[in-house]
């Protein structure tokens, strides 16, 4: 939950790391079966979702967040975000343009961001087949020599999808990116994960989350993995009265 925080981990998770760069490499499958596209959701004052996730390898990260809408206005949607774990409490506000179009927020873990340009979390409707790509900059962060967040999104087809909070039909949507975390010492973290965005929950109700990044150390190609999370829906209650 931290990126700070360096997980402890073994050879399957340093094997888990290696075949995450070969998927990265690959052409993105997103899967799934025909169906319509998800229009953009009609938010309300009050919608909540809670989620569980775990992270980890051999010694688990759990924790429980709630996602709630705290305001509408003609251009802005507020978001507060809350959490409780095994490594503390966090809380962030998020501010979107629009569904899923976010100013600031979170990209990676719990840090928060402001984008430029605003981050398309969402790129509505979430056409079955379609791509979109994205270099977007924080800037929170002063302009350094390496390279801003680069970001490529798959929307696939639906899927049922079973978490604590029901089952539900899902789009699979794949995310590949790479942070703008690059030091003199490390390349950049790349990500890959798999998010099930369900259109009766106006949300996503499951992650899947790797990540991993290389030394620059010349002597060894090894991958340092980050992530290995899994994050689900437990309940989702719609606001509005």
């Amino acid at each position: 939950m931290h990126r700070a925080l360096l997980k402890s981990f073994s050879a399957s998770a340093a094997c888990a790391a290696a075949l995450l760069l070969l998927a990265a490499c690959a052409t993105p499958i997103t899967g799934g079966a025909p169906g319509p596209a998800a229009e953009a959701p009609s938010l309300k004052v009050g919608d909540r979702w809670v989620y569980r996730g775990k992270d980890g390898y051999r010694v688990p990260i759990l924790w429980e967040e709630t996602h709630q809408i705290t305001a509408i206005g003609p251009d802005t949607i507020t978001v507060s975000i809350t959490g409780k774990g095994t490594m503390g409490d966090f809380q962030r506000t998020e501010t979107w343009s629009a569904p899923g179009v976010v100013r600031v927020g979170a990209v990676f873990e719990t840090e928060t961001d402001r984008f430029e340009p605003s981050l398309l979390r969402f790129k509505y409707p979430l056409t079955p087949g379609e791509t979109w790509s994205q270099s977007v900059r924080n800037t929170d962060q002063p302009r350094g020599p390496y390279g801003p967040i680069q970001r490529q999104v798959s929307v696939g087809g639906y899927e049922s999808v079973t978490t604590p909070a029901g089952t539900f039909d899902a789009i699979r949507m794949r995310i590949f990116m790479q942070l703008d975390d690059e030091t003199f010492w490390r390349f950049p973290t790349q990500c890959n994960y798999v998010l099930w965005y369900a259109p009766a929950a106006k949300a996503w109700v499951k992650q899947e989350q790797r990540s991993y990044y290389r030394e620059k150390d010349t002597t060894s190609s090894a991958l340092v993995p980050g992530q290995n999370a899994t994050i689900e829906l437990i309940s989702f209650t719609a606001g509005g009265g």
